[in-house]
């Protein structure tokens, strides 16, 4: 582990028993262009997710859409067996093509879905999956009832849910266990927040998608430079260690397929923001 860089110095968050070092690492970037297809660079690839681990990084965030099945095979290639690692992996997306997405949450899918992503990650039974997105042509119920099955069967430790609303919360809680929320959240947009205080109340962790903004230009305001140039740090560096203050469930996952940057988003577990930070920041909401 390199000196002074450590995903541990952010404190751990809970999800089910497992306690994850609070910044993780989002594997959707290691593939191609459009999340399709092989990364440009096979090696680069493999070398930032075991560069992720040496920084202290216990928990890999992938989908079998990345690729798709590109992220989960770069995984379980770099990191197989996962001693002291949480792979959480999702199903219930489709791919036609680059930057071309659609759900698709039957349960007869889902359960192919889990079974492929089980082979690819080399496991008998996935730490964490994920419902990717709810399918507006399929009752949520039968997806996460699926879910709850898979789960009875041993394939599935632990379920997640991915880009849910409030009610898709609330009707999940009322049929089984889950520990953790994916929603797109960052300190440029809180439209999930009303999702954000139902995990605190449950103490579900919640996983900020796009945490740094993602392709949505999320640090590009000068409120976000003012502070970063108070802490000698970089707008992207702020934007995490906001998220880290802003709530003790959040679990940021970014993505990169650079080690630099890497480094940089682990580094943020060095930043402290204090009240006056935080203050202005609030201004971006």
């Amino acid at each position: 582990m390199e000196s002074g860089v450590s995903a541990l110095q952010a404190g751990t968050v809970k999800v089910g028993e497992f306690h994850i070092n609070r910044i993780g690492f989002g594997a959707m970037r290691i593939t191609g262009d459009g999340i399709w297809g092989e990364p440009k660079d096979h090696q680069a690839a493999l070398d930032v997710l075991r560069k992720a681990v040496d920084l202290d990084v216990n928990f890999i965030d992938t989908a079998d859409a990345y690729g798709p099945e590109v992220s989960e095979n770069l995984i379980r290639e770099a990191l197989h067996p996962y001693e002291g690692i949480i792979i959480a992996t999702k199903g219930g997306m489709t791919r036609s093509g680059p930057g071309q997405w659609s759900p698709d949450g039957r349960p007869k899918h889902l359960r192919e879905a889990c079974e492929a992503s089980l082979k690819r990650l080399d496991v008998e039974r996935i730490d964490l999956y994920q419902l990717h997105r709810v399918d507006p042509e399929v009752p949520f119920e039968d997806s996460y009832q699926t879910l709850l099955d898979l789960q009875k069967e041993g394939k599935i430790r632990y379920i997640g849910l991915s880009n849910i609303e409030p009610e898709h919360f609330k009707k999940a809680l009322a049929m089984g266990n889950f520990v953790s929320v994916q929603n797109n959240y960052n300190v440029t947009n809180r439209e999930h927040e009303d999702v954000l205080k139902l995990c605190e109340e449950h103490k579900v962790a919640f996983i900020p998608y796009f945490p740094i903004g993602g392709n949505q230009g999320g640090t590009n305001h000068h409120l976000l430079k003012q502070v970063a140039d108070t802490h000698q740090a970089t707008e992207r560096q702020i934007a995490l260690a906001w998220l880290l203050a802003h709530s003790s469930v959040m679990l940021p996952i970014p993505g990169t397929s650079s080690i630099d940057h890497l480094r940089e988003n682990v580094m943020s577990a060095n930043i402290t923001l204090t009240d006056e930070d935080l203050a202005l920041l609030d201004h971006l909401s």
